[in-house]
């Protein structure tokens, strides 16, 4: 889609909807299942033929980190079976061990992911390629500048101007997700040239954004973003999707346990984990949520939940999984042991991360959380 036909799409009259996935590794896969119900429901709503994809319903797709290979993947027109394919014939690979003297920088080499990236996208693809049939965002963090980037093909974006000779939507599409993927620990950091300047960027995931659903949102509809989409229970829908969560309660903590080691391997999957789940609530608070889980004891699941802003401004379903015992035997999937589907690098354990994702479409997706929008 040109850039002519985005900004068409874009403007047209009509209700808006967004499609945003959250970060967390091979975890991904599980979101691709949630993806290929959500699908297949709209595809019968709208008694849709076999071809029908995602990218023909959203108008926006965001994601973090695996999130916006799926996101990515999505606004190519790409259908859930194929992006399916993808992680099952390729996950193994792109999680591809490094060099022994290199683990103490990074566990895995990334010239495999970056390979596969380039192979599905096109290395010349680039975010301003009319391949792209959407909007499209991905998050990463420019360790550089040591800033959150929320980078889009929105063509009215201040840094997307083709008189810019820093212009983002000359970047490679492959690269910029290479970039939103860089896990630190897990996977290099990559640079990006944009313009005359090199940047550093590492994993949207180290940014408030692992859950990108609200800065979606802020992006459609903030002046600056000069998207101006309106607002509206009716008007616009936002539909996040994670890659599941995984609380590490420990009722017999000590203080005195709580050393460098313990604090060093806590506190970032702490700060992550509390940012994903705040992003939530903003969703839960201006947006309408039809569906989602408890976010805690308090405030429970929030739906239906009066707000600051009534009406509300959007339409929000949050579709996530537990990865606890207590979780995924609440999905009947009593035979699946936590802690393997609980890393984000268990390559060896996509069958039942698939298995989780195809119980929260049985369990949690219902027809009617679309019919606003069909």
């Amino acid at each position: 889609m040109s850039q002519e036909a985005l900004k068409q799409r874009i403007s047209a009259p009509g209700p808006k909807k967004i499609l945003t996935l959250d970060g967390g590794g091979i975890r991904g896969i599980m979101t691709v299942e949630v993806l290929a119900g959500i699908e297949e429901t709209i595809r019968k709503q709208q008694n849709r033929g076999s071809d029908f994809v995602l990218a023909h319903y959203f108008d926006f797709f965001a994601g973090t980190s695996t999130g916006a290979i799926i996101a990515a993947c999505l606004s190519l027109g790409m259908s859930t079976a194929r992006i399916r394919d993808f992680y099952v014939e390729s996950g193994e690979q792109m999680f591809d061990k490094a060099f022994l003297l290199r683990r103490f920088r990074y566990k895995y080499n990334d010239e495999n992911l970056a390979g596969k990236l380039q192979e599905e996208f096109g290395e010349k693809t680039t975010l301003g390629s009319d391949k792209l049939k959407t909007l499209l965002m991905m998050v990463m963090r420019n360790a550089t500048t040591d800033s959150p980037w929320p980078v889009s093909n929105n063509p009215g974006a201040k840094y997307n101007r083709p008189d810019r000779p820093d212009c983002n939507l000359n970047i490679p599409l492959w690269q910029l997700v290479r970039a939103s993927a860089a896990a630190p620990v897990f996977f290099p950091p990559e640079v990006v040239k944009v313009g005359a300047h090199e940047f550093i960027f590492v994993d949207g995931g180290t940014t408030t954004y692992n859950n990108p659903a609200f800065q979606a949102f802020l992006m459609a509809t903030v002046e600056p973003y000069n998207l101006g989409w309106a607002t509206g229970e009716n008007k616009l829908l936002v539909v996040s999707v994670g890659t599941g969560t995984s609380p590490k309660a420990n009722a017999d903590l000590a203080p005195d346990e709580m050393n460098l080691l313990y604090n060093a391997g806590s506190i970032p999957s702490a700060l992550i984990s509390a940012a994903l789940n705040e992003q939530d609530l903003l969703c839960r608070t201006f947006g309408r949520c039809l569906a989602g889980d408890p976010l805690d004891r308090e405030v429970g699941d929030m739906i239906d939940k009066h707000g600051p802003v009534m009406p509300k401004l959007f339409t929000y379903l949050r579709y996530n999984a537990e990865l606890t015992r207590e979780g995924l035997d609440s999905l009947g999937l009593h035979h699946i042991e936590p802690k393997t589907v609980q890393k984000l690098d268990s390559v060896e354990h996509i069958p039942e991360l698939q298995e989780v994702g195809k119980a929260v479409v049985s369990h949690k997706i219902k027809p009617e959380h679309f019919a606003a929008f069909t």
